[in-house]
């Protein structure tokens, strides 16, 4: 059967969620492969929105497993909130929905507190982090010194792990002018959030091996958009993991020849949260126009997004990357009225005209877009189900975006809801 992973093509915020939750009808197991509880999810389901970071989008969906891999850093007081918070809409969790990796590592108080001082420094360029933990609990990981979700099981194994973190961290944050770290506070405070974990600790990768073999649809889900991805980003102003579709095999543990399809969910315009360059952003009024007709708010952060005409250079190269089988195209409705319409098609840099965006920080800084126009259209696309619901002009866009980014089109969503999304190629089809 055929297993699919869902990329972000952009700078996230696509509309990944709703994409997740369309085809979650018709997958069998659902996993997070990396990332952390930074990134927001918003589905909505007759009539009801949900609000999602950490836990899977097929979570709400009942007869489906949901399964947390071992490429995401886990906060377990935030997993615990998130979880009473589903549960208080109605939503079941329990250990035979949601499976959570024990060699996933956990993001603790500390991390979350050098990240927000990291920020804060005025001597240092921000880099834009949500001040959640993120990057320094990945920083950890590499270091061999994170307390994993399995160490929770075992006190003395515990404390040898918070004991090395402590070396680290101590030093560096009287480096930074901060106290020392009260180590038997936070150990309490993890001995008495492991059983709100350890219910949900299972072998992910045997698990999903298993799953795969008995002919399951599995659905892998990331978080965040490939343009904020560690190597293939816009370093430095990035999120601290593997955001491609390549993650999805080592973030679960299942191997790349298990995945079949890649589908690659892309906005039709372009937005970004944070610091960082942006060659397309626009500065008046088409730009706030698209920001309040989209509601460019971040969902876990409420932090306005910038916003920019469609990015074909951008899109292309993040297909490459994670080599997109089909684009999911989303939020075309807010396209709707424009008269004239955009799509950044190259660069110029110091006069020379490239069609891609250069990985030298400086270099991107001074990119400038080449765009091309395009008729708008002036009828509504919201809640279109068909091609034939949707106008001339907006066809003729989605056949140009394809032929820009050398990807087609298999999925178009019109509107927030489930429902309203056209299917050209469906990704599960054997």
């Amino acid at each position: 059967m055929a297993n699919v992973v869902v990329v972000g093509a952009q700078w996230g915020d696509e509309g990944k969620g709703k994409i997740v939750d369309w085809l979650s009808e018709r997958a069998d197991v659902i996993a997070r492969f990396q990332g952390g509880h930074n990134a927001g999810h918003t589905l909505v389901i007759d009539g009801e929105v949900f609000k999602l970071s950490l836990l899977p989008s097929g979570i709400v969906r009942g007869g489906k497993l949901s399964v947390i891999g071992n490429g995401v850093v886990l906060d377990p007081w935030h997993l615990k909130k998130e979880i009473e918070g589903l549960r208080s809409q109605g939503v079941t969790i329990t250990p035979e929905t949601l499976m959570i990796a024990e060699n996933a590592p956990l993001i603790l108080p500390i991390h979350g507190e050098l990240d927000r001082v990291r920020e804060a420094q005025a001597s240092v360029a921000k880099i834009g982090t949500t001040g959640r933990g993120i990057g320094p609990a990945y920083e950890d990981k590499v270091g061999r010194r994170s307390v994993r979700v399995a160490d929770l099981a075992d006190d003395a194994t515990l404390e040898l792990r918070v004991d090395r973190a402590l070396v680290h961290h101590d030093a560096l944050r009287r480096g930074l002018g901060l106290e020392p770290v009260d180590r038997d506070a936070l150990l309490a405070d993890l001995r008495a959030i492991a059983p709100s974990v350890l219910e949900y600790a299972a072998p992910v990768w045997k698990v999903l091996n298993e799953q795969r073999r008995a002919g399951k649809r599995i659905l892998f889900e990331g978080a965040q958009g490939a343009l904020l991805d560690i190597d293939f980003g816009t370093y430095p102003f990035v999120t601290s993991s593997n955001v491609i579709a390549g993650q999805a095999a080592t973030g679960t543990g299942i191997g790349p020849g298990s995945i079949d399809f890649v589908l690659g969910i892309v906005k039709a315009y372009t937005t970004r949260v944070g610091e960082g360059p942006f060659p397309a952003e626009l500065h008046d009024d088409d730009g706030q126009r698209l920001g309040e007709r989209g509601h460019e708010f971040g969902t876990v952060t409420g932090r306005k997004r910038r916003c920019g005409w469609f990015d074909a250079v951008l899109v292309r190269q993040t297909c490459a990357t994670s080599g997109v089988n089909g684009i999911a195209l989303t939020k075309l409705d807010v396209l709707d009225g424009f008269e004239t319409l955009k799509i950044c098609v190259g660069y110029e840099l110091d006069g020379t005209r490239l069609d891609y965006l250069p990985i030298a920080a400086d270099q991107q800084a001074r990119c400038t877009p080449v765009f091309e126009e395009m008729p708008g259209w002036s009828q509504s696309t919201e809640g279109a189900r068909s091609w034939a619901d949707l106008p001339a002009e907006a066809i003729k866009y989605v056949r140009r975006v394809e032929e820009l980014i050398d990807c087609p089109v298999a999925l178009l969503s019109t509107s927030p809801e489930r429902e309203d999304t056209i299917l050209v190629t469906d990704p599960f089809a054997d």
